[in-house]
């Protein structure tokens, strides 16, 4: 069986924050409870799925976008999955700095004939209503872009993880920044099918 590869780039909820380490923070493999990212439940149901963690805990967008010609374009993978904007929040960077930054990815993806499936940014429970708020109209940038874009799928990954009673809170976490391993279960089972349409399986 030929492994697809899928690339994961992101911040924390990307890496598995806080119970594991990505390759990038410790290489080459990663530490700690392999469970607690949301790329081991997808290859768990993807057997043919090579899911790479590329992601950094405490990275802004434009951190991440910094390292996208290395951990993106460097493995060549048939889609790559984007969840970021969470720190650039926390920090007070601006919506448009952080939309700004999303949409080169976007179209540093297309380029390279790269699907992009695009993931919403996760709530936190500390967050302020004003920071829930910035969250919000990312999001729905997102789902904005995704709607005009051929190249990008929309996942909400968010309400995959946010209490039923309340989107702006976590269902589960160790924490209360990041979800459980249970949680990025819940995102996987989310981007799965985003993936699987980005790529035409």
């Amino acid at each position: 069986m030929s492994q697809i590869t899928i690339v994961a780039l992101g911040d924390s909820t990307t890496a598995g924050t806080p119970l594991f380490l990505s390759p990038v923070e410790s290489p080459p493999d990663g530490w700690g409870d392999k469970t607690s990212q949301f790329s081991y439940w997808m290859m768990q149901s993807h057997p043919d799925w090579q899911v790479l963690n590329r992601g950094v805990n405490g990275e802004r967008t434009d951190q991440i976008a910094a390292r996208f010609d290395r951990d993106v374009l460097g493995p060549r993978p048939r889609a790559v999955i984007i969840i970021a904007g969470v720190n650039d929040v926390y920090q007070g960077k601006s919506n448009e700095s952080i939309t700004s930054t999303l949409d080169d990815m976007y179209r540093r993806a297309a380029a390279a004939k790269i699907p992009v499936v695009a993931g919403t940014i996760i709530p936190y429970n500390t967050a302020t209503p004003a920071q829930n708020e910035a969250m919000r109209e990312v999001n729905d940038w997102i789902a904005q872009q995704a709607g005009t874009d051929r190249n990008i799928t929309f996942v909400d990954t968010r309400l995959a993880v946010a209490r039923p009673d309340d989107i702006n809170k976590l269902r589960a976490s160790e924490d209360g920044l990041h979800p459980d391993a249970q949680g990025y279960r819940l995102m996987a089972d989310a981007l799965i099918p985003g993936v699987e349409k980005a790529i035409g399986q």
